[in-house]
């Protein structure tokens, strides 16, 4: 055992000071199967083998997120003392779900907790979990907060996230019985940061309408772009409204531990609850979240059942049992990792980490903004910048998108960098995440003038669309519909479909007629069909205010339809009334989709005109 952890730990080390690993290295599904696919070995195998195998077949074919030039994603660039720390909990077996058999390593969870409550401001009768990672604490908050106010799940209930929050939480509302129609999904403003008034409007929407606002998720450093949403102002909207306020701060908070992420996150202490992620601006390994609830009585209450086969653990005074405060009975120990990387090394060294992860995202920042090749699309904000290259002669979003793309896959290509990409108001954007403590400026410096500089990278043609023959007449299919293909031909949104695609439309729309004066769709409610013009005129106004006139051949009802993730999507962002007799093709959002998805012309236009219209909700 002695001779096989030696041998494991110096093959760890080479690996992790090897400066020629790249920082991604991929492999098909069929290349991997041919290294490992196949039935287990009947029989033991020579330990040196194994282990050989695993060096040859299996660690090189992943990404070096510890690498000082990985940007990409979100890196977890983990510190030794944490890996060791997985390495003894894991070697000793350590079950941390009752104070009976585990009273040490459950002190060692509660010391870590209560630091995590005072870097963040909460008080002592908080309670606190860790967990696997944020999309566990985001799931484990909304339960929480439902047991607290609601009880039994309800069809009344609401929950209210941004445009810009983390895919978990859209997860975690599926799995908990919320319907498409119980999660609100808030447009961002063009900060991409949630306004107070957006979420307050939208409560009191509810609200009048017999429904039961819930709970409320903002960011706390958001993936996306690292924004903080006003965190002080928020509370007050939900404590004026009795809403649970949880922040997701797994991806930003621990950048509390400086002085300028402290002030990025004013406001936090006044959450109900705080997703944290120590394997991210921590640096430990994963799997290693966290939940912190303010009033910890609502933690236990939510999560505490005690079967009979349990009551030889239950627990006295003083003694928590971690199983009580969340989703799992069996639970391992990941507060050693924490406990013994801070131990170690001391806090002041994470607190320079963290400073140093800000002050790169700020040179990001400046370099771009100083590069006439690269324009800035989100400034840093908790170690993210989002950009993108300029090319000449090239205006159109989506060719920009295209050759940005194909820009990053070229500096993949080198093994030396990462970088990852996202959408910012639609728009094709390159995002660097400045995390690693191994990161130095030159590193962040060689990668900007790489994507500046590097040579305009070749976009694979897209395929021929093929011609249609004959003109569109109409059909069986279509007959007993309401329009006509050569109405549907006409409307510019669909002038380039082929017969097939028109031929759906035709056969899956709806007609809906409406009188001047008559509301088609109001803002705020949660319908989800998409409207294009067929005859008339409408206009679109937000509360009183005139936003533009429509006509024939135009569409509205993209933002709602278009879907934001699990299914769930936007309320209506406007109403929009008719101003003459009107006549409108009425597509379901899956019908939208799914012609999106095979008519590019088409996902152009609509996701143009989702780009100018979110940008004026």
């Amino acid at each position: 055992m002695r001779a096989l952890g030696h041998q494991v730990v110096d093959l760890l080390v080479d690996r992790l000071a090897d400066p020629d690993v790249p920082t991604l290295r991929r492999a098909t599904p069929a290349e991997m199967a041919a290294r490992l696919d196949g039935p287990p070995s009947a029989g033991p195998q020579p330990p040196d083998a194994v282990l050989e195998r695993l060096w040859a077949d299996v660690l090189p074919y992943m990404n070096r997120a510890d690498h000082p030039r990985y940007f990409a994603f979100i890196p977890s660039c983990q510190t030794w003392p944490g890996a060791l720390g997985d390495f003894i909990a894991s070697a000793l077996n350590v079950y941390v779900g009752s104070w009976m058999e585990a009273a040490g390593p459950s002190q060692v969870e509660l010391t870590v907790i209560d630091w995590f409550k005072d870097w963040v401001g909460y008080p002592r009768e908080a309670a606190g979990v860790l967990v696997s990672g944020g999309s566990a604490a985001n799931m484990t908050a909304l339960a929480c907060a439902r047991e607290a106010l609601l009880g039994p799940m309800n069809e009344r209930a609401v929950a209210y996230v941004s445009d810009q929050a983390h895919s978990s939480l859209a997860r975690a509302a599926r799995l908990l019985g919320f319907r498409p129609d119980q999660l609100r999904v808030l447009p961002a403003d063009r900060d991409l940061r949630l306004q107070p008034a957006r979420l307050a409007h939208a409560i009191r929407v509810d609200a009048d309408a017999g429904r039961s606002p819930l709970f409320a998720s903002v960011s706390g450093g958001a993936t996306n772009t690292g924004a903080v949403d006003p965190l002080a102002e928020l509370a007050e909207v939900c404590r004026e409204h009795r809403v649970w306020l949880h922040v997701d701060a797994a991806y930003g908070g621990f950048a509390a531990l400086t002085e300028r992420g402290a002030e990025a996150l004013r406001g936090i202490e006044a959450a109900d609850s705080i997703a944290l992620d120590p394997h991210k601006w921590l640096y430990q390994p994963m799997e290693c979240g966290a939940l912190l609830v303010r009033d910890g009585r609502m933690l236990r209450r939510a999560f505490e059942i005690a079967p009979d086969y349990l009551k030889d653990a239950e627990v006295d005074e003083g003694e928590v049992n971690f199983s009580d405060l969340g989703l799992q009975l069996t639970r391992g120990w990941r507060a050693l990792k924490v406990w013994l990387s801070i131990e170690t090394l001391g806090l002041d060294a994470f607190r320079a980490a963290i400073d140093s992860s800000l002050d790169l995202a700020a040179l990001a920042e400046a370099r771009v903004r100083d590069h006439e090749r690269l324009e800035l699309l989100s400034p840093a904000a908790l170690g993210i910048v989002c950009f993108r290259r300029r090319f000449d002669g090239v205006d159109d979003e989506e060719a920009l998108g295209r050759l940005n793309a194909a820009l990053i896959a070229d500096l993949e290509a080198t093994g030396q960098a990462l970088v990852s990409s996202t959408r910012l108001h639609g728009r094709y954007a390159i995002r660097l995440c400045a995390l690693n403590h191994t990161s130095r400026p030159e590193d962040v410096e060689w990668v900007l003038d790489w994507l500046a500089s590097a040579p305009v990278p070749e976009v694979p043609a897209r395929a021929a669309r093929p011609q249609r023959d004959g003109t569109l007449a109409d059909d069986e299919a279509t007959r007993n519909g309401p329009f006509a293909l050569e109405t549907i031909a006409r409307l510019p949104l669909f002038a380039d479909l082929e017969l097939e695609q028109a031929t759906r439309v035709a056969a899956t729309a709806r007609e809906h007629t409406a009188g001047p004066g008559e509301v088609v769709v109001r803002r705020d409610r949660l319908e989800r069909d998409f409207y294009v013009i067929v005859d008339g005129a409408l206009r679109v106004h937000i509360d009183g205010h005139h936003i533009r006139d429509l006509a024939a051949g135009d569409f509205f009802g993209e933002l709602a339809a278009l879907d934001w993730g699990a299914g769930y999507g936007y309320a209506r962002t406007a109403t929009v009334t008719a101003t003459a007799p009107t006549r409108l093709l009425v597509l379901p959002p899956r019908e939208l989709r799914q012609l999106m998805r095979s008519a590019p012309g088409v996902a152009r236009r609509v996701e143009a005109a989702a780009r100018e219209r979110l940008a004026r909700t």
